[in-house]
């Protein structure tokens, strides 16, 4: 699918759209990543086709959703899910166990700082579910990550999208 056809169903669909997309992102789904639909959404809004603060709004949203869905995953058989994975990617092990010593020792700071790397920010909900981290701590230290992230992506492609985009609109 190429960025013509994301705007087509950006159009097409609006927020709806933005949300199905951003909550199969964030439960770490192949598809498009964050650095292409939320500067989109941006685009979008700076367009006139929907608010930006809507466009924010709904991308946390599905973005805390689709976390929620990863945690309840770790709560309930992360374990078995990391031995699997660690399994499958024996390469990545090391790399998984820092991040997850990281997060239990920063614990609230953790789940922040992580919501704001790449490919790491939709992940570290399994291990925060399987360390039993409390669901309103995670949720709000979530939510300002996802929050951050987010409106920094829109906000590109708002204040940037024509130019970025200008070769394909």
């Amino acid at each position: 699918m190429d960025v013509q056809t994301l705007l087509g169903y950006f159009q097409q669909y609006g927020a709806i759209f933005i949300f199905a997309v951003v909550f199969l992102e964030y439960l770490n789904l192949p598809g498009f990543p964050a650095g292409v639909i939320l500067p989109l959404s941006g685009l979008m809004a700076s367009l006139g086709r929907i608010g930006i603060l809507v466009a924010i709004v709904v991308t946390v949203i599905a973005g805390l959703l689709g976390s929620w869905a990863l945690y309840g995953l770790g709560r309930a058989g992360g374990h078995v899910f990391l031995n699997w994975f660690y399994k499958k990617f024996p390469k990545k092990k090391d790399t998984i166990d820092k991040y997850i010593n990281f997060v239990q020792s920063k614990g609230f700071w953790g789940i922040f700082i992580a919501k704001l790397i790449p490919m790491i920010r939709t992940l570290v909900s399994i291990p925060a579910g399987a360390m039993k981290m409390g669901f309103l701590k995670y949720t709000v230290s979530s939510t300002l990550g996802i929050l951050v992230w987010n409106t920094v992506f829109i906000a590109i492609g708002y204040f940037a999208g024509e130019s970025i985009f200008s070769a394909i609109l």
